[in-house]
């Protein structure tokens, strides 16, 4: 009489997937949702949410998601579509791609850093290759 529909990725982008201090990753994550660090990463990770770095969690890879909050340990390439927040205590090496960055005083940024919005990006595209060459 009553159907339980299963939930599609959409509905738990609110929700967090949670990996605690001492557990220790080797490989590559992909998440439709939400994502807290409190462990090690040594691989990649892609989410279409936010992935959160909490202060004793560390990743070694490259990372792709929406928003970011890092205040652990991160080496490698980040690129984040919105808004990159990096607090006081963490640690960020390497090359960083980002829409909006947030760096709290204390924090320790030694990375390339690229701003891009996504309306700058597909206005370029959009336009013909003899217009953009003007």
């Amino acid at each position: 009489m009553f159907e339980k529909k299963p939930k599609s990725y959409t509905d738990l982008l609110g929700k967090t997937n949670r990996i605690v201090e001492g557990t220790v990753i080797k490989g590559n994550v992909l998440s439709h949702a939400d994502f807290r660090l409190d462990g090690s990463l040594v691989g990649n990770f892609q989410s279409e949410g936010k992935i959160v770095i909490g202060p004793t969690g560390s990743v070694k890879g490259d990372i792709s998601c929406r928003n970011a909050d890092i205040e652990g340990k991160f080496e490698g390439k980040i690129q984040v579509l919105e808004i990159l927040n990096i607090k006081s205590k963490a640690s960020i090496h390497g090359e960083v791609i980002c829409g909006k960055l947030s760096v709290e005083p204390g924090a320790e940024f030694s990375a390339t850093c690229v701003m891009k919005t996504a309306s700058k990006a597909t206005a370029n595209d959009e336009q013909p290759k003899s217009e953009q060459a003007e």
